[in-house]
């Protein structure tokens, strides 16, 4: 090669490259002039980094870095400018320089230095070998180099410059690691509200039990307020503070993820608000404030909304109502903002006791009977056993619209309605009032998921027994003391105690990052998913004692769900906010369809939506058919949720509540014949409840008697109610299983005797009539218990 054409393919080199390779010329020359007779010496390993190792309080969670792909490059249009300014590489001298390059300890401790742990460091080698390996032209300065060490005019350390590039275009996250870490800094909080620090709060705790009418006494000074905003954590409990207001005589609006209400005709906001705490604004000025259920500020997953409330609110006056547990918390907070606490302490109303005896039988309930149970099999199979006892049950659980939960109350509370019987699960223990003489626990143990996500059953807490206690014997109902007691006779000494333990106290609240932090971090790594995001965000993220960041699994699974739709990252951002329940494969469908939709700029309309549902619907046949419209009572609620937030979108609002209160009317009809639903569903083997009945009790029971025998030493152990439930539980008789599990009443039992005997006088007759017999008699003997 000529040596202008030298120098002219070395003035196309950029400036950046020619200076970090001075040596470049050099070797362009070498073809002329022969090997140097020294090396050249190594290139400082930081001559070409831009940056030095960040420092941080901890290191980050590095298996939460995922790598991008760096494809290698094809033919140059150009030419293989490297391999004219010196000679083509020969790849298997080129692999064992970047072997030796791996082995070096020294690489290795100067990449630690860089960030890249062990894990890191290995993955980029591997991808830096493979892009030298595969690529068919180099970059210049890359050829270079190798090139050099191949001569010993270089050193292998020198390849370092390069590898960190790649490992930088590979993990972005270690460009940038000291700008996440200022995004991510959620400390001190209350800095994150101007206004409300721009003035001085009275705080107010009204601490007490259930039905001490500690919310009775905010609600006043709300409603004596010039202006003020109601925080609730459901909307039954807005909508009920909404009614109330506006029945007397204080103008309020209404404010839900899925609805707005404005009282004046046209349109002009009132002065009173009852919201969900979530939907608060933290902008505008009010008179009072009240935060109910203050204590959910700990809670795993909406806990941020509390934090946000009581930080946030621009009101001169806030009234907190809940538990006594939050109250040194809520102080230490108030003190970093300089505001005092007023704390306000109330007792029950009505007394209440917890029984010495266990109900034992469903024979033996009474009208104003609540069975509490923590799945819906136990929903279902309790309320078949009460129809079969000639009794009328009204059924509450978490899924249901909470419209039929409201007809279901009513339906309960209502003294001129048949039904007396309540079985419900935890989702009485606020939003509803209820006139329950009895709550009786059908087990202690609740499903939950842990930290980890992964899910677990253990005894309900402290909180969790006196909050569903806490609604038997009201003060606004007809029974004016309230009892408490358990199913099976073994989990009432557990009920006892798990009552008499102090509550634990709050140690910290809820947090979750903006759509602005998330939008900051996307702008430094443009090229990681959004899921991806939230994992470093959280891992990068710095907290004072007294916070946490709140789990944001639902988020990052709603993230993955619809990742693969082209979509802004706002809008992602928004996508994932929307509340769904996971377990619903059609609600996720419907994110993941609503998602699609607007990806085309196609507007969801009426019509299109009605289409997707399948409008019009039957009423439910069974269990499942009444699950199945639940479920698309949830995709309305998801339709109406994006409305408010993509309002040309999603342009159908108020058709789709009109269509919604239509199906909140069916599965009200459907949850009245619930028994009906059941005893169908069973039939046709669409649900097996002696089984998973069985099957539940059986672990219930098995994780109390653990818990008993921890408790209560082994006494627990000999237990003759939990006999048939134990090992030898096959050798009782059928009759006594299924009379202790409430398959049976004694009256059916007696039965079954006189009909065995009838056989039993018949089977002295032929053989044919021995056989004709016997087939009657077990089509008798199946109608009780299928009944």
């Amino acid at each position: 090669m000529s040596l202008p054409r030298c120098a002219l393919l070395w003035a196309r080199l950029p400036a950046g490259r020619q200076a970090c390779h001075g040596a470049a010329v050099c070797s362009a020359l070498r073809a002329h002039t022969g090997p140097f007779p020294r090396a050249l010496g190594r290139v400082p390993a930081i001559a070409c980094s831009s940056s030095s190792a960040s420092g941080g309080s901890k290191a980050p969670n590095t298996s939460l870095f995922v790598p991008l792909t760096v494809k290698p490059q094809g033919p140059s249009a150009d030419g293989d400018v490297g391999a004219e300014l010196t000679r083509p590489l020969d790849k298997n001298e080129v692999k064992k320089i970047l072997d030796k390059f791996y082995k070096r300890k020294e690489i290795q401790k100067l990449s630690a230095d860089y960030g890249l742990d062990a894990r890191l460091f290995h993955q980029a080698f591997i991808s830096f070998r493979n892009y030298i390996m595969q690529s068919h032209s180099l970059d210049v300065d890359i050829h270079i180099i190798l090139n050099d060490i191949c001569f010993s005019a270089a050193h292998v350390d020198d390849l370092f410059p390069f590898f960190l590039r790649h490992a930088k275009q590979i993990f972005p996250v270690l460009e940038c690691k000291d700008d996440l870490r200022k995004i991510s800094d959620l400390r001190i909080p209350p800095n994150w509200y101007p206004e409300a620090r721009a003035i001085h709060r009275k705080i107010i705790f009204h601490s007490g039990p259930t039905n001490s009418g500690k919310t009775y006494h905010a609600i006043q000074k709300y409603l004596s307020a010039k202006s003020g905003v109601y925080c609730g954590p459901l909307k039954l409990l807005a909508h009920e503070i909404f009614e109330k207001s506006n029945a007397a005589g204080v103008p309020c609006d209404l404010v839900t993820g899925e609805e707005r209400v404005t009282v004046d005709p046209d349109g002009k906001q009132a002065a009173h608000v009852a919201c969900t705490v979530e939907m608060c604004s933290v902008t505008t000025p009010y008179e009072v404030a009240v935060i109910d259920e203050i204590q959910m500020i700990k809670d795993p997953a909406r806990g941020w909304a509390w934090t946000r409330a009581l930080l946030g609110l621009c009101a001169e006056e806030i009234h907190l109502c809940g538990e006594s547990a939050a109250i040194d918390l809520v102080t230490e907070l108030m003190y970093t903002t300089g505001e005092d606490v007023e704390v306000r302490t109330y007792k029950r109303l009505t007394p209440i006791s917890v029984l010495d005896h266990a109900l034992e039988s469903l024979d033996n309930l009474r009208p104003g009977d609540c069975i509490v149970c923590f799945s819906k099999n136990d929903i279902y199979s309790v309320s078949r056993q009460i129809e079969i006892r000639g009794l009328e049950s009204a059924v509450i659980y978490g899924s249901l619209p909470p419209g039929t939960k409201l007809a279901q109350a009513k339906k309960f509370n209502d003294p001129d309605d048949p039904c007396k019987i309540l079985v419900a699960t935890d989702a009485i223990g606020m939003g509803l009032n209820l006139s329950i003489r009895r709550i009786i626990f059908y087990s202690l143990m609740k499903p939950s998921i842990n930290e980890k996500g992964e899910k677990e059953i253990e005894p309900i807490t402290t909180s969790q027994a006196l909050q569903i206690a806490g609604r038997a014997g009201r003060f606004s109902s007809k029974f004016k003391e309230g009892e408490v007691t358990t199913m099976n006779r073994e989990d009432l000494s557990l009920l006892k105690e798990i009552l008499n333990r102090p509550v634990d106290p709050i140690k910290a609240a809820g947090l979750h990052p903006t759509a602005e932090q998330i939008e900051m971090f996307a702008y430094h790594l443009p090229d990681t998913t959004l899921s991806n995001l939230i994992d470093i965000f959280v891992d990068f993220s710095q907290v004072d004692g007294q916070y946490f960041v709140c789990n944001m699994d639902d988020f990052k699974f709603s993230a993955e769900l619809i990742q693969h739709i082209p979509l802004s990252l706002r809008v992602r951002y928004v996508f994932c906010t929307a509340p769904i329940n996971k377990k619903q494969p059609f609600v996720c469908s419907s994110l993941l369809q609503f998602a699609r939709q607007y990806s085309r700029n196609e507007p969801l309309t009426f019509s299109w939506l009605r289409r997707y549902i399948k409008w019009p619907l039957l009423p439910p046949k069974n269990i499942k058919d009444l699950m199945d419209l639940e479920a698309v009572h949830d995709v309305l609620d998801l339709y109406l949720w994006l409305s408010y937030r993509f309002l040309d979108m999603f342009p159908d609002a108020s058709l789709v509540r009109d269509l919604q209160k239509e199906l909140d009317g069916i599965i009200q009809d459907g949850v009245h014949n619930i028994t009906k639903l059941i005893k169908i569903s069973e039939t046709h083997k669409l649900l097996n409840l002696r089984n998973l009945s069985a099957e539940s009790q059986s672990r219930v029971s098995g994780a109390a008697k653990s818990q008993s025998r921890r408790n209560r030493g082994p006494r627990a152990v000999g237990s003759k109610a939990a006999e048939p439930l134990g090992p030898d539980a096959e050798e009782k008789s059928l009759a006594s299983r299924l009379v202790q599990q409430g398959l049976l009443t004694a009256d059916m039992l007696k039965q079954l005797e006189r009909e065995w005997m009838t056989q039993q006088t018949e089977q002295g007759k032929g053989r044919l009539e021995t056989g004709t017999s016997l087939k009657g008699t077990r089509r008798k003997k199946k109608e009780p218990d299928s009944d």
